[in-house]
């Protein structure tokens, strides 16, 4: 294939992979926007239905209020007058009245007479309901005028099962006539009213308004269908179940409709509007934006693909050529795209970029092997080297070891005495690799001593030191830290842990086992941090172990790793011989399970034998 087939299969493969991108996008967008025009269109609709069948349905119950509040307070008025003009048969006034109650009370609210004798005596200040008529008591005689009041439909105190209106008159000896109607009473009289008011009241073009009494019979109903069960409708209200004013969905007549409810003076009031009337203005809103977006998608998206394609395609098709060639080491290449101002700047930059590279090459090849060399020089002289560290010391005896890899690393491991009875005890592995590393753990080190020499615990002592790491850390690098302080009167410690690995301890005349317990993170991952730390006690004759990750992953020809359960084995050789000579049989273990496979790792341990109190200077 040559180089012009191979510029073809480039372009049309970018192109491809545009058009796939700007074709979902322009699909996501028209998808989102129909979502949303269709919700907000629905949300819309619903509301406006609400408002009208709430609207129908609070005309029908004020004309119902109306007409049951006049027709009760006309019966109590003529009934009020014959009391007052000296009528006594409260029980002839009922019946000729056709009303379900009549009580006289006195100007203090109480009951004289009336047609149940269990009222008489009765105080109406006692009662909830009846403590609305007080104020009428004496209001003829402060006013001049009678006054009246009309109690809403509900059941009565005694005997919730009865459901009763009431109506008072003020009388001229500063008491009051009260009247009460039943349900079939004041029924018989607003019927033809209501009939007349909802059968020809339209919701919406085809919805109605649909009136039953308290045991579901149909009152009102522009199917005529007055009398009937109101399940005949499809209709089916529990009051229990189905709050009032709230909208529901139905099957009436044979047609899904959005309705709403109430009940008022013993009637359902139920307004109906089929849905299909209610989504129409929806579907046509949305049908309507359906198409106008098609065309506005459709225009943008050609637009922009056209404009992409001879802008940007094919100009970045070119430098990737360019590009291709440099990084596969021809250097000599030249990116010459000029199309427009940025890819004029960009191939200038590119070319500028190519020759700094190809000097920073030449150079850099020159003393690259001597900074290595150096930085290893640099590394190696920062830890303790001289061994037996302490000669004067026969509390303890330690020895620690680190062996480079090719490349500069960040193990680093560090022992010091705080005072005459403590030791500060480090092991540690910076992340990455190279110079920056280097540089990383030296000051790493460095905290960590000065901060351990200044007091404090091992938490204390990280958090510290971390803060101070994360401060400009460009280079995102982390330690993971071992890092104990030991008493060496009372072989008593504490140790914190952030994310090395575990230690391996022995017990006096025993083997080396693994510590495992829950790590902290590691120091300069994040601001803020807080290190856990845990106790520990070493008797004499008992011996500690700590180790970077260099040692565990140690791999051989066969990418197999020499893993903690080899290194343990090593230990446990000799278990009882010195640190030195326990640190050296490790190494020479992981030298024969290598072989002559590469060292990537530094390999860096360290070992304390604590040989009791006492024996210190």
């Amino acid at each position: 294939m040559n180089h012009s087939q191979t510029e073809k299969k480039r372009t049309i493969s970018i192109s491809v992979s545009f058009l796939r991108g700007l074709i979902a996008i322009v699909i996501v967008g028209f998808l989102l926007s129909m979502v949303l025009s269709w919700t907000l269109q629905t949300r819309q609709s619903n509301r406006s239905a609400e408002r009208l069948l709430r609207l129908n349905i609070e005309d029908v119950r004020n004309d119902i209020i109306d007409a049951s509040d006049a027709n009760l307070l006309k019966v109590t008025k003529m009934v009020s007058a014959a009391v007052e003009e000296g009528e006594r048969d409260l029980d002839y006034l009922m019946k000729q009245y056709d009303v379900a109650e009549i009580n006289v009370i006195d100007a203090d609210g109480v009951i004289t007479s009336s047609t149940n004798p269990d009222f008489v005596g009765f105080d109406m200040h006692s009662g909830e309901q009846a403590l609305e008529f007080c104020f009428l008591l004496g209001i003829e005689e402060e006013t001049g005028e009678k006054g009246s009041y009309v109690q809403s439909y509900q059941p009565i105190t005694y005997d919730e099962s009865i459901a009763r209106k009431y109506a008072a008159i003020s009388t001229y000896w500063g008491g009051m006539v009260q009247v009460g109607y039943d349900f079939s009473r004041f029924q018989r009289d607003i019927d033809e009213k209501v009939v007349g008011t909802t059968r020809n009241r339209h919701v919406g073009e085809g919805g109605f308004v649909l009136i039953a009494d308290e045991y579901m019979r149909i009152v009102s109903d522009p199917n005529e269908n007055e009398g009937e069960d109101l399940s005949v409708s499809g209709l089916e209200i529990r009051r229990s179940a189905l709050p009032e004013w709230k909208p529901f969905r139905a099957e009436v007549y044979g047609k899904d409709c959005y309705c709403m409810y109430t009940f008022t003076e013993g009637y359902y009031i139920i307004a109906t509007m089929p849905q299909n009337e209610i989504v129409l203005q929806r579907d046509t809103s949305v049908k309507l934006n359906a198409v106008l977006e098609v065309l506005v998608f459709l225009a943008l998206f050609l637009m922009v693909f056209l404009l992409v394609q001879k802008l940007v395609v094919r100009n970045i098709n070119r430098v990737n050529d360019s590009l291709s060639k440099i990084t596969e080491g021809d250097l000599d290449e030249v990116v010459d795209v000029r199309s427009n101002i940025e890819f004029d700047s960009l191939s200038d930059d590119i070319n500028s970029t190519v020759a700094t590279l190809k000097r920073y090459i030449t150079e850099a090849a020159a003393r690259i092997d001597q900074e290595l060399e150096i930085a290893k020089a640099i590394q190696l002289s920062v830890l303790p080297r001289d061994f037996p560290a302490f000669p004067e010391r026969t509390d303890f005896d330690i020895y620690a070891s680190m062996d480079p890899a090719k490349e500069v690393g960040g193990d680093f491991y560090d022992f010091f005495l705080i005072d005459d009875d403590h030791i500060g005890l480090v092991m540690a592995d910076v992340s990455g690799k190279g110079i920056p590393a280097a540089m990383f753990m030296m000051t790493a080190k460095t905290l960590i001593k000065n901060r351990t020499l200044a007091g404090g615990t091992p938490s204390e002592i990280l958090a510290d030191v971390n803060e101070q790491l994360c401060e400009g850390n460009d280079a995102e690098l982390f330690v993971t830290v071992w890092l104990a302080i030991l008493d060496l009167r009372t072989g008593k410690g504490l140790a914190a842990n952030a994310g090395h690995e575990h230690p391996a301890l022995r017990r006096a005349g025993g083997s080396y086992e693994l510590v495992v317990y829950r790590h902290s993170p590691a120091v300069a991952t994040m601001e803020g941090l807080r290190f856990k730390e845990h106790e520990f006690e070493l008797h004499p004759g008992d011996s500690l172990f700590v180790y970077t990750d260099g040692v565990a992953e140690a791999t051989d020809a066969n990418n197999e790793l020499f893993g903690t359960d080899r290194m343990l084995a090593a230990l446990n050789r000799d278990s009882a011989s010195s640190p030195e000579t326990l640190l050296k049989t490790v190494r020479a273990e992981i030298d024969a399970f290598v072989d002559e496979a590469p060292q990537f790792d530094d390999i860096t341990m360290l070992c304390i034998q604590y040989s009791g109190p006492g024996n210190g200077v």
